[in-house]
């Protein structure tokens, strides 16, 4: 089972000061989380995609994901999330496979359609069109992967006439892909048909509602033929925060609960914590609770932990890490193999899908195809 920090990129002014960090602190306050994870023996980082304030997150992950590799060694970088719906498929294509070949493989990608309305018309595209977009630019994005020469017509874009996505997936193995929702069950449907992950990032809501989404999810997977319902490949998120003492930690985490914006005004904290499975208190309390996951879930392979948020000083945030790394993870492991039954696979890597299926074999570059409209090939426009 893989374990890791996510991040949304926040810049939130710390309730306790009145501080705000600048942008360029945000950014490399990120770096070393990812680095601070690697050290203390995660698995995963994950950033995610904004084009907004009060975010900083990466407008293009990639760039983030290959600058991390330089300066880790093991730990797997991947999105939390891609806007699949926002994005050009032919450009995530690109962008992502020439990721994937600076990190030797080290990468895989979270799609989502975001939970910022204004990003579509920033990009030209109909919120109202959300479910659309990422049904048919997936379906696009999953052939550029997997096919050498592909024609493409669609309702969302242009038509694509004998194109060839460059460069190829690394040993012809595209990046793993997880599916993305909190609330769609489109998506849950979407991920089962092409036998990818789905991550439900267990945030905001109850654990009834996260075990209808992930229990769609398994039975469509096994209806689709890509294995039982319980060997699905499964992710959830979740927020903790600790202290050795658990009055400490919600002492400690209070005012921030109370001011960030994404808490701030609603529930207590203690309701937020009794309905959702926001976890504050001692490493002790996040294991017993992160165990209970399974209950809800079933035996799933990713858990990842948003760590950085709602104002949390830069030195706090480290030393959760640590105590994650030292305190709880450990446990996990050790506790979620024991229940694991055998059939039940670990999470996709590059390493294992190569093993499973071996390199692709190369295709000689076949003949460029007409375009129907010019009557040209593309590598003729200069005898024109």
């Amino acid at each position: 089972m893989q374990f890791g920090i996510f991040t949304i990129g926040d810049v939130t002014t710390d309730p306790t000061t009145g501080k705000t960090p600048t942008e360029n602190a945000r950014i490399k306050a990120t770096v070393e989380l990812a680095m601070k994870a690697e050290e203390v023996g995660l698995d995963v980082f994950a950033t995610g995609e904004h084009h907004n304030p009060p975010f900083i997150a990466p407008a293009n992950p990639p760039i983030l994901m290959a600058y991390l590799a330089a300066k880790t060694e093991k730990i797997l970088l991947s999105t939390a999330t891609t806007l699949i719906t926002t994005n050009d498929p032919v450009r995530l294509a690109e962008d992502y496979a020439y990721a994937q070949h600076l990190t030797e493989g080290r990468i895989d990608l979270m799609m989502g359609r975001g939970n910022t309305g204004p990003v579509y018309p920033w990009f030209g595209k109909d919120i109202r069109e959300g479910i659309g977009l990422a049904v048919e630019n997936y379906s696009l994005l999953h052939a550029l992967w997997r096919e050498e020469v592909v024609n493409f017509e669609g309702k969302y874009r242009t038509p694509l006439h004998g194109f060839t996505s460059t460069p190829r997936p690394l040993d012809g193995i595209p990046p793993f892909v997880w599916h993305g929702s909190i609330r769609s069950p489109e998506i849950a449907e979407q991920a089962a048909y092409y036998g990818d992950g789905f991550f439900h990032n267990n945030i905001f809501w109850p654990a009834s509602h996260t075990r209808r989404m992930v229990e769609l999810y398994r039975r469509r997977y096994e209806h689709y033929g890509h294995g039982t319902a319980d060997q699905a490949i499964v992710g959830l998120g979740g927020q903790v925060f600790m202290r050795k003492n658990s009055q400490d930690a919600i002492r400690e985490f209070r005012p921030y609960f109370d001011n960030a914006p994404v808490y701030g005004g609603g529930p207590s904290l203690e309701d937020f914590t009794r309905e959702t499975p926001l976890t504050v208190g001692s490493p002790q309390q996040v294991i017993e609770r992160v165990l209970s996951f399974r209950e809800y879930a079933g035996d799933y392979q990713r858990q990842l932990f948003l760590m950085d948020h709602a104002g949390l000083p830069q030195k706090v945030v480290l030393e959760q890490i640590d105590m994650l790394g030292e305190d709880v993870v450990p446990v996990l492991r050790k506790e979620f193999a024991k229940l694991k039954p055998a059939h039940v696979p670990d999470a996709p890597t590059h390493a294992s899908l190569l093993a499973a299926h071996g390199p692709v074999e190369e295709v000689a570059p076949s003949e460029p195809q007409v375009d129907r409209w010019t009557g040209t090939r593309a590598e003729d426009g200069n005898k024109l």
